[in-house]
């Protein structure tokens, strides 16, 4: 038998994995080929092995590996009589057809013929495959003839992309060059169709790993950033540009020489990782498991210091490197689709502004200098990007630049009023704020202008409890409070995203979120430093002191809200009672509860169930009801109806009123006024009031509180002089249009005249929207009930549903007198129904109840509302027979409907 081998020739250490004189006396001098086969394929290992861990060069190692088992294939082939035959050959495909191997990845073999009929070499056929299982290779094999290599690469893209790949071992090089002829970028698989298929293959790829990068026990083959990544580039480059390596993309100007530095230096430290993998599993293995990770750590020469563990410096490592890789895959796709698919496409170019302009979907500069003469655009863009839904992307030389403008951000550029305005419009944006923040890290913008959260990125957390990096749980937490914007999200979230839409100021619960692990891995307690990062934040970003305080102290106690619930008995009153104080109002529990939910979903969705549900919303519930009955006290009252009536006055001496106009208009309204309602909404209201010329008709504003008809609610405002009825004529208003209260706010001025806003949705859950018909109709109602000199009748009752019948729980009230209060506080919970809330306002007109102010609350399908009343002399109800007269009155209506 022949010994042969395949060119280049053997180097010194190849020569010590085969040596042909050595491997033919073992050969003659044995009674079993597979007895020698086999030690070949263990000598091999152990001195492959010993390199690793002798830090040898990996590529080299994962050539010589794939150079070794060419030997073997080589000379199992020559033990058959087709050696010298034209009409058969052995080929690699895949990875080994690359030259690429790692110890037990799969060796993708095919037997090419020309001919379909295989009967000719059958019986050498099947010996054969088996031999090579006999000697422990792994491999993956197909018998093809040319005719069928060419129907079934035409039928699945694999087969193509494997025989892109292709190299003949032994036999007649012909037969691949007439496969290679007929697969050929004209005949199959057409560039824009081969390009296309192969992006769509990494999207879903990425799809089945969450689309992450950072999880904590990452496949480094699969996992965005990944080996496979790096694969696509290499067969979209080969078939389109037929590169034969990824120097060629630098020759052709794709890549600059830093990049390619960057995306080898990378593959190379993935193959000792996946190296390393398959040594120590002793079988192929992808996952970078908890318990590879540390026996990894300890071959790379990782340490244990005071800052971190020797697993966690491997794994920042890791996580540093796909960040990079992806950030380079991004690159390199895009610039092919430009190539590929768009290189004949018309341009369409809309200008933006003097910086940036679209085209074809895609924004891009205006001109090369753009980053060097104005670096506030490194944020500007991902603001248009956030500001406009149907900018699909950033043109690849646009992320290049941003990549090499990245040294422009410094402590100078920070401190910059321009730069920090974007930033903090980026969290005031509509479309997808989230995922450009998730860009900004992956482009190096984020940790530049944050150098704290650059510290926190690839930061494992290693337990059992978290499954995503610190960076990455962080942005996850932001996107959950984003998902609580949506109707969908009210199934599962019910109380999270009805309160999500009643906070003030959505963009400190993001902050918060942003911050509220950011001192993670530093050693202390990582609420306490990071609210000292908060607090730094919110000033450097010109935050008033009251929202400085609410972001800071929700960093201080993202935790306390689960802890409580789940370590503390919550049906202690002294329990809630001290939870209470330490929360000190309705606002700030509001962001709590939001915050925690949006937490426990983004440390590990499986900590989320309906026992955990049940004890943070009761918690919630009980915490709520203590405050509305004299615990609560605004935190920092004072200094916020100071900061949001500065604020308001600033935007309304804008449009020519003065201060003195504005607080005349004001009139004193009671303090809750500027406590519940944002500068820009008592800026919308004071305007109109203004510009409101009668005293006898009713003013009347209706607006979308959101640009998305799927998110937030119709918000009414109605000012109008006050009278006994006029809440209940409200709401029976709003009943008759089949409008459902979401939320409702009274206030009175000094003049006796009502304030009241409104947060309505149609009956099928969604604002009103852009609908002028429906607008007036509303108007007209409105002005017709509000006007009325009398009471008006409720609509005639509603016919519940069979579903509503049978799962409508009895309604629950309590009336109380808290000390030093001027008013009874009636609390209703039951479930939500068409009419609600103007029975109720009915029975108070009724029984001569006067209504102050009122706190309306729709959880899912749960109200829970709270009174503020008083007896007709203005006096609270005492009363206890008065007291439970109206409550067992408010019972009797509300309960008429439920099933017996």
């Amino acid at each position: 038998m022949n010994i042969l081998t395949l060119n280049p020739p053997p180097t010194r250490n190849r020569k010590k994995l085969f040596n042909a004189e050595v491997f033919r006396e073992s050969l003659a001098g044995s009674s079993s080929e597979i007895s020698c086969y086999r030690e070949a394929v263990q000598n091999a290992r152990h001195i492959l092995d010993e390199r690793f861990t002798q830090k040898s060069d990996i590529e080299s190692i994962i050539k010589d590996e794939a150079w070794f088992v060419d030997q073997l294939l080589i000379n199992a082939w020559q033990q058959y009589d087709w050696k010298d035959a034209d009409d058969i050959s052995l080929i690699a495909v895949g990875g080994y057809g690359r030259a690429e191997l790692h110890p037990y990845s799969d060796i993708d073999i095919q037997i090419l013929l020309t001919k379909s009929d295989k009967s000719k070499y059958k019986e050498d056929i099947e010996h054969f495959l088996t031999f090579l299982w006999d000697i422990n290779l792994e491999i993956g094999q197909s018998v093809r003839s040319i005719k069928e290599n060419q129907q079934e690469a035409a039928k699945d893209i694999t087969v193509a992309t494997a025989l892109i790949e292709s190299r003949t071992l032994c036999g007649n090089p012909a037969l691949l060059d007439t496969v290679m002829s007929q697969i050929e970028k004209k005949k199959v698989w057409k560039p824009k169709l081969f390009f296309q298929a192969k992006k769509d293959e990494q999207i879903n790829r990425h799809r089945k790993q969450n689309d992450i990068e950072y999880a904590l026990e990452p496949n480094i083959k699969e996992a965005p950033g990944g080996l496979r990544d790096i694969q696509t580039i290499g067969w979209i480059s080969k078939r389109h540009f037929g590169a034969t390596d990824f120097l060629d993309l630098v020759k052709r100007k794709f890549l600059e020489e830093n990049e390619y530095q960057d995306l080898i230096k990378g593959r190379n430290f993935l193959w000792k990782i996946r190296y390393g993998l398959h040594m120590i599993s002793g079988r192929r293995e992808d996952r970078l498991l908890f318990e590879h990770q540390r026996t990894l750590a300890q071959i790379f020469g990782y340490k244990d210091d005071k800052s971190s563990l020797a697993i966690e410096k491997l794994m920042k490592e890791y996580y540093r490197v796909v960040l990079t890789l992806r950030e380079l895959n991004d690159v390199l796709l895009q610039l092919f689709d430009e190539e590929i698919l768009r290189s004949r496409e018309r341009a369409k170019i809309i200008p933006i502004n003097n910086r940036f302009q679209i085209r074809n979907n895609y924004i891009e500069v205006k001109n090369k200098n753009v980053f060097e003469k104005t670096p506030f655009a490194l944020i500007e863009i991902f603001v248009l990007l956030a500001q406009n839904e149907k900018i699909e992307g950033i043109r690849a030389s646009t992320i290049r630049l941003i990549r090499n403008s990245r040294h422009l951000i410094d402590n100078e550029y920070r401190r910059d009023i321009r730069n920090i305005t974007m930033f903090m419009e980026l969290l005031r944006s509509p479309h997808m704020m989230v995922g450009r923040l998730r860009e900004m890290k992956r482009y190096g913008i984020l940790s530049a202008y944050l150098p704290e959260f650059g510290r926190i990125i690839g930061q494992m957390q290693y337990d059992l409890f978290h499954i995503y990096t610190v960076d990455d749980h962080t942005l996850q937490v932001m996107e959950n409070m984003r998902r609580f914007r949506h109707p969908e999200a009210a199934e599962k979230f019910p109380v999270a995203a009805a309160l999500f839409h009643r906070l003030p100021k959505v963009e400190l619960l993001y902050i918060a979120g942003l911050y509220h692990d950011i001192a993670k891995g530093r050693g202390g307690d990582h609420s306490q430093l990071g609210k000292r990062d908060a607090e730094l934040f919110c000033r450097r970003h010109r935050l008033g002191k009251w929202d400085t305080a609410l972001v800071s102290w929700l960093v201080e106690h993202h935790l306390t809200m689960s802890s409580v619930a789940q370590r503390e008995d919550i049906q202690d009153p002294e329990v809630v009672k001290k939870f209470a104080l330490n929360v000190g109002d309705q606002t700030r529990l509001d962001y709590l509860y939001v915050l925690t939910v949006a937490d426990i979903n983004g440390t590990n969705s499986t900590l989320w169930n309906t026992w955990r549900a049940s004890l943070l919303r009761n918690l919630y519930q009980l915490t709520k009801r203590a405050l509305s009955q004299g615990l609560e006290e605004t935190v920092g009252k004072a200094e916020l109806i100071r900061e949001n009536q500065k604020s308001a006055i600033a935007l309304l001496e804008s449009t020519g009123l003065s201060g003195k106009q504005v607080r005349d208009i004001w009139n004193n309204p009671s303090e809750d006024y500027f406590l519940r309602e944002s500068p820009q909404d008592i800026t919308w209201q004071t305007t109109a009031i203004a510009n409101h010329k009668s005293n006898i008709e009713p003013l009347i504003l209706i607006k979308n509180n959101t640009e998305n008809k799927n998110e937030g609610a119709t918000q009414i405002f109605i000012y109008t002089q006050n009278s006994h009825f006029l809440f209940a004529n409200i709401a029976t208003a709003l009943d008759r249009l089949n409008l459902n209260i979401q939320d409702a706010r009274i206030y009175t001025t000094d003049s006796d005249y009502s304030m009241t806003n409104f947060m309505v949705l149609e009956s099928n859950g969604k604002p009103i929207g852009k609908n002028p018909q429906r607008m007036e109709e509303i108007n007209k109602t409105l002005n017709n009930y509000v006007s009325s000199t009398k009471a008006l009748k409720p609509t005639e009752k509603h016919r519940p549903s069979r579903k509503y019948r049978q799962f409508t729980h009895r309604t629950d009230t309590t009336l109380s007198n808290p000390q030093h209060t001027p008013y009874s506080i009636l609390e209703v919970l039951c479930t939500d129904r068409p009419g609600l809330l103007a029975k109720v306002a009915g029975i108070f007109v009724e029984m001569d109840i006067t209504l102050h102010n009122a706190k309306i609350t729709t959880l899912g399908e749960n109200v829970e509302d709270v009174f503020f009343i008083t007896d007709s002399d203005n006096n609270p109800i005492t009363d206890a027979k008065a007291g439970q007269k109206l409550q067992d009155e408010i019972k009797k209506q509300l309960d008429a409907e439920i099933a017996p």
